[in-house]
């Protein structure tokens, strides 16, 4: 089934949702990634033979303590509660400088830390894109540029530019591979997670991405303390339609009352297969009124339009309840059982009607 621009707004809720999650987890790599730069530095601190260059040893130092200083403000002082890609791009920033100071208090490009430029583009490389780490490979050659310039007198000649595009080679190559992994590794797991997200067979959210997006919606309407809709849907007559025209017209009415209802939702609305003919909605900033409206359209619309089995014109109808925030419950799950009971009631009053939920 194709996916229709409110699905495709939808999906892009559901990816924004992902991305949080894939963040998180690959804040927890660059925070091993920082470790591991101030364990390596640290050794060679202490066995690499700048304790004899009691200068060097204070310089190098002290740029530990301003790099580890950094890493606890950004990982463990909560100064930023939310993970960005902002945030993960100064640390990389961060790494460059303590690489570039120490560099260049123990022997520029000859020093055996030279290696760890891999740190910081490995990270950009996971987390920020091409652009960003071409910028900071680009700043990688201008910083060993800068620490080669006290090595040679010669420094635009050709043979120190060969041996500068050389040093430089292991951190284009590795940036590059690390982009193609981790592009290829974003887009299977987006596509995997998306798929377990949505009905196979209407293109609809399934329950569990409906949890999803319920959750980060009704949550910002509990924050603003702005109304929220939720609307229960059950189709009358699956049943009687898969006794008498098998499976398969009972899948084509399943289509069919899906794009039904998406036709009258806005990019805002949220709506997900439930599970076998029940469907649900949410309507952020709807009052009861909205809702009352919206879900009228949608069993106008349904029942106005017939579902052709073969030739045969099969009369089709909902019921329909509904459920507002704050007025209805002061939760989800609340209103979520409240619309349910509100469609159970539509039911019991003959079908092919919505109603508000009444305690």
């Amino acid at each position: 089934m194709a996916i229709t621009p409110k699905q495709d707004q939808g999906n892009q809720g559901i990816l924004l949702t992902i991305e949080q999650e894939e963040l998180r987890g690959l804040s927890r790599t660059v925070a091993e990634i920082h470790w591991l730069l101030l364990i390596v530095v640290l050794l060679f601190l202490l066995f690499g033979g700048s304790k004899g260059d009691a200068e060097a040893y204070a310089a190098i130092s002290s740029g530990l303590f301003f790099y580890a200083a950094l890493v606890m403000a950004f990982r463990y002082a909560n100064f930023y509660r939310r993970e960005t890609r902002w945030k993960i791009g100064i640390e990389t920033l961060g790494m460059i400088a303590l690489i570039t100071w120490a560099l260049h208090h123990s022997g520029g490009l000859s020093s055996p830390l030279v290696n760890t430029f891999l740190l910081p583009v490995i990270t950009s490389a996971l987390t920020l894109g091409k652009l960003v780490t071409i910028a900071q490979a680009v700043l990688i050659a201008a910083c060993e540029l800068l620490l080669g310039a006290g090595l040679s007198p010669e420094l635009y000649s050709l043979a120190f530019l060969g041996g500068l595009i050389a040093q430089l080679a292991p951190v284009i190559l590795v940036a590059y591979v690390t982009m193609m992994f981790s592009a290829d590794i974003r887009y299977g797991l987006n596509h995997a997670r998306l798929l377990s997200q949505t009905d196979e067979l209407t293109g609809l959210y399934n329950r569990r991405g409906f949890g999803i997006l319920a959750n980060r919606l009704f949550g910002q309407a509990m924050r603003y303390e702005r109304p929220a809709s939720v609307l229960m849907i059950d189709s009358d007559n699956l049943k009687s339609v898969n006794d008498t025209h098998g499976h398969e017209a009972g899948n084509q009415l399943l289509k069919q009352v899906s794009k039904t209802i998406l036709a009258e939702l806005r990019f805002s609305d949220v709506a997900a297969r439930y599970g076998g003919d029940e469907f649900i909605l949410l309507l952020p900033e709807t009052p009861a009124q909205g809702a009352m409206d919206v879900a009228e359209r949608i069993r106008s619309a349904i029942a106005t339009m017939p579902l052709d089995v073969g030739g045969i014109r099969v009369k089709t109808s909902v019921s329909i309840g509904v459920a507002v925030y704050p007025e209805d419950g002061r939760g989800i799950d609340t209103i979520v059982a409240r619309a349910d009971r509100g469609l159970y009631q539509a039911k019991e009053q003959g079908r092919n009607r919505v109603i508000r939920f009444q305690s």
